[in-house]
């Protein structure tokens, strides 16, 4: 079989890299429908003017409509065409993208054609801009351009830093289109009616994650294995063939085919609602932002985040509440931050530091000018708003450099934790819970019935001043009770961090397990915030639903005995680079991270072959069973038992409390 790869440079045609940090492999610049034209007319030159669509809308009819403006690598007669419902900044579609390069060399342009469509999700805050800025790619440099588009962006997500409000323009220039005509697209929302356009059809079809995929029809969801898409391309393949055998044009193919094999979604009922919880939760209001008297008789306090959309989406809403019932409310402003919005503690700082200078008017002013802007959080954007707001800038990026106001963003993070406010934006309306970016009638359900109460309560003789503090006294909290383990510390285990620190975070983990990996970064956080004072020592607990576990920490080991701690680390990251890759644990891929490593080829094959780190791994599953640790990952902070791939918020918390000898 001769790859789409091997065909483009067979005809002489320009490969494009596009592999950035991920490795991925070249795309070429054109599909077939282009491969007869010179590379001088592929290339793109000022990247400025629009390119005619590659197609025609003969498709747009289809079950899953394909459009003559919709990215496509591939033959517009291929006999399976794939759909691709994704977003720029899911790591999910980074990872399922390797996959999809995978398909393009099992499967030639006239077998597979390959289409995809913008679905950025909401709480991606980056993913919408990208997305329109890809429309632009496609319009001013074609199919090629984008999908080196598309390989940038996703490249960035594995880096430190990762996106930026700039990332659309930089990703453009690097598929060779202009900057300055994305910039003037995205100022204008050019492009934003074919995102919407996709984000509907894709409500249509029944998509509600990313990625989602429909392969002639056939719809699947998630970054599914590479034998799973194997597995439904060949049975299209054979229908699209019985299809033509019987007179089917092959133009005519993919209409036809998604006429049987798209399964339209079921119209569910909606489910009733729970029945209102009626606790009433303690939250501290201390002396964080308000708006509104300390008269008023019902008290909002609002866990938020600057980068959170749903949290910008609800504010018209509380403005709307304040002003229809005017005194009566007060709205208590507390920071949540999500681990997932790299720019919500920096822009928290900044409306701390305004507060600070000029009061908290300064610091409402300094809100909505956030929100206003969720794109534009860069530092460069933080202190272009404090301009505005006529702040000492240089004050500013004291607070900005030293996270000035941090212990007090944290206090905020450990209150919402104390009542599981692990959401945003989460609301307590005299201490009842209202979750997310709730309507109107929402919000006066639960105010109406506080005010009669508080009403009631100062009738009663409780002074209008006092009703909050009078609810809270009888208030509850959720904090979850310490559970305490024992394992011993094994001088042999691989660790990172200080040797003698206070704080020794035992890691129960497994090399196949995703969450395992997805902590990761949450760890390199924690000995980021404690130099010196905490260690974080590996221990193997590989589960039996993951086949390839067991052998890949036989290698990390053996990395470790050949290149020590630093050895075990770097093939560690390897290892779990690789869950996203197909095959990516099987023992090819682990004698290639020992080569990348600079193991001794002969040794790493004896110790995988012998089994030499099985004994070490049996007494570490040995040790998690007698603790009763069945799952992944799992931590024991100085004893203290974490379950699952916890936010920094709660390691940060148990390892304060470790440092402070507190139980």
């Amino acid at each position: 079989m001769i790859s789409r790869t091997t065909r483009a440079i067979a005809l002489g045609l320009l490969l494009v890299s596009a592999t950035g940090a991920c490795g991925r492999r070249a795309v070429p610049v054109a599909d077939v429908t282009l491969q007869t034209k010179p590379v001088a007319e592929v290339a793109v030159a000022t990247g400025t003017e629009p390119r005619a669509p590659a197609g025609d809308d003969s498709e747009r009819d289809a079950a899953v409509p394909v459009f003559a403006t919709d990215p496509t690598d591939g033959n517009r007669d291929a006999l399976v065409t794939l759909v691709e419902f994704s977003d720029l900044q899911c790591p999910f579609c980074g990872r399922a993208a390797s996959t999809v390069d995978a398909l393009r060399e099992a499967y030639t342009p006239d077998q597979l054609r390959i289409v995809w469509r913008h679905y950025p999700l909401p709480f991606h805050p980056f993913a919408r801009p990208l997305a329109e800025a890809g429309v632009g790619v496609l319009e001013l440099g074609g199919s090629p351009a984008f999908f080196r588009y598309q390989r940038e962006a996703f490249a960035a997500l594995g880096r430190a830093g990762g996106l930026t409000a700039a990332s659309p323009r930089h990703f453009a220039e690097g598929a060779g289109v202009s900057g300055d005509a994305i910039d003037d697209g995205l100022r204008d929302h050019r492009w934003a009616a074919t995102v919407d356009r996709d984000l509907d059809v894709g409500q249509r079809l029944g998509v509600n994650g990313t990625p989602a995929f429909f392969i002639n029809g056939v719809a699947l969801g998630g970054a599914q294995p590479l034998e799973k898409f194997k597995e439904v391309i060949d049975t299209e393949l054979a229908r699209a063939k019985a299809l033509v055998a019987e007179g089917t044009p092959r133009r005519s193919v993919y209409v036809a085919a998604t006429k049987t094999g798209f399964t339209p979604p079921k119209r569910e009922e909606p489910e009733a609602e729970p029945p209102p919880d009626l606790t009433v939760y303690k939250v501290p209001v201390g002396n964080s932002p308000s708006l509104g008297p300390q008269t008023a008789l019902v008290t909002i306090v609002e866990f938020s985040d600057f980068q959170c959309p749903y949290c910008k989406r609800v504010e018209p809403t509380l403005t709307e509440v304040r002003r229809h019932y005017g005194d009566k409310v007060r709205l208590v402003w507390k920071d949540m931050p999500l681990p997932f919005h790299s720019r919500a503690v920096p822009a928290a700082i900044l409306a701390r530091e305004a507060r600070a200078q000029r009061g908290d008017a300064a610091f409402w002013d300094m809100h909505g000018r956030l929100y206003a802007d969720q794109t534009n959080l860069e530092e460069a954007g933080l202190l272009a708003l404090a301009r505005q707001a006529k702040l000492d800038t240089g004050r500013v990026s004291r607070a900005l450099a030293q996270k000035s106001h941090l212990a007090a963003i944290e206090a905020d993070m450990d209150a919402g934790d104390d009542v599981n406010a692990s959401g945003t934006p989460h609301f307590f309306i005299n201490g009842r819970r209202l979750v997310g970016a709730q309507p109107l009638e929402k919000f006066k359900e639960i105010i109406d019935v506080e005010l009669a109460r508080a009403e009631a309560q100062v009738r009663a003789g409780t002074p209008a001043s006092g009703v909050y503090a009078e609810l809270q006294k009888s208030a509850q909290l959720t904090t979850p009770p310490v559970v305490k383990k024992t394992v011993a510390s094994d001088p042999q285990a691989p660790f990172r961090g200080a040797a003698g620190a206070k704080v020794t975070i035992l890691e129960f983990s497994d090399l196949q397990c995703p969450f395992c990996r997805r902590v990761e970064p949450t760890l390199d956080e924690v000995l980021k915030a404690f130099p010196g004072k905490v260690r974080v020592e590996w221990r193997n607990l590989p589960l039996a639903m993951h086949a390839d576990a067991e052998l890949a920490a036989e290698a990390a080991l053996e990395a470790k005995k050949q290149k020590g701690n630093a050895g075990f680390f770097k093939m560690q990251k390897l290892i779990f680079d690789g869950q996203g890759q197909p095959d990516g644990l099987k023992r090819d891929a682990l004698d290639g991270y020992a080569r990348t490593v600079g193991l001794d080829p002969t040794k790493f094959a004896a110790a995988l072959d012998g089994h030499v780190h099985l004994a070490a791994i049996q007494r570490d599953k040995a040790a998690a069973s007698a603790a009763g640790i069945s799952g992944t990952p799992a931590f024991l902070v100085n004893g203290v038992y974490l379950s699952g791939a916890q936010p920094y918020r709660r390691f940060r918390r148990v390892v304060q409390a470790a440092l402070s000898g507190k139980p």
